[in-house]
């Protein structure tokens, strides 16, 4: 599988020729040619995770292709055709197989209610976890996108994160709120969780991609 890293939170994985879209947000500028596209994944209902001017651009090319998301995203994204998913399902759309794990978005602060978030696991081996430090408990991870800042992100925790999931490979993601420096600092955190496993960090610039 391809990946590919776009701003802040959007990610795409080829396969086959065949493409999945994970949460195109309100950072992430106007995807361009996209690749036969199959399903669109939404981690969470915050608008930096999905948009309806990305919706539209890709249900206009791509009719008809199944949106998963967790309740809160249904609620939000009202006006369109969301298949809700929780945590322990598992669905398939060729070529793609997505288990989903967490539940719950990250505590920002205890003034701002918690909503529904998941993470995703593609075909065993690529996983994001959305906005949460949800673990996918026994299973390989090959590639890890992790979340490297935000305002419910502490970098220890981050760390604690990557050390818990132990993927072979990672790289940084949810990083349009950081500065240059601010990000370079958070990605050097990530590396050394990573290498504790034996692994490797992976830069990746927005439009840049890596293998499985």
């Amino acid at each position: 599988m391809r990946v590919t890293k776009f701003e802040h939170a959007t990610l795409t994985i080829v396969e086959a020729g065949r493409t999945l879209v994970i949460d195109p947000g309100s950072y992430t500028a106007p995807l361009g040619t996209l690749e036969d596209v199959v399903a669109i994944v939404l981690t969470h209902e915050h608008p930096d995770h999905w948009t309806p001017d990305h919706l539209d651009r890709i249900l206009h090319t791509f009719p008809g292709i199944p949106i998963f998301g967790p309740e809160g995203v249904a609620k939000a994204a009202a006006g369109y055709e969301i298949t809700v998913v929780h945590p322990g399902d598992t669905v398939t759309v060729e070529p793609f197989r997505l288990e989903f794990f967490g539940g719950r978005h990250a505590v920002i602060h205890e003034s701002i209610p918690v909503i529904d978030n998941v993470g995703v696991l593609v075909n065993d081996s690529f996983y994001y976890p959305g906005d949460s430090y949800a673990v996918p408990a026994g299973r390989s991870v090959s590639l890890l996108a992790a979340p490297v800042g935000a305002p419910w992100l502490k970098i220890g925790e981050a760390m604690d994160f990557v050390l818990a999931v132990a993927p072979k490979r990672a790289f940084g993601t949810h990083d349009m709120t950081l500065s240059v420096i601010g990000r370079d600092m958070g990605r050097a955190r990530l590396r050394w969780a990573v290498e504790q496993n034996d692994g490797e960090l992976v830069v990746l610039e927005p439009g840049e991609a890596t293998d499985t």
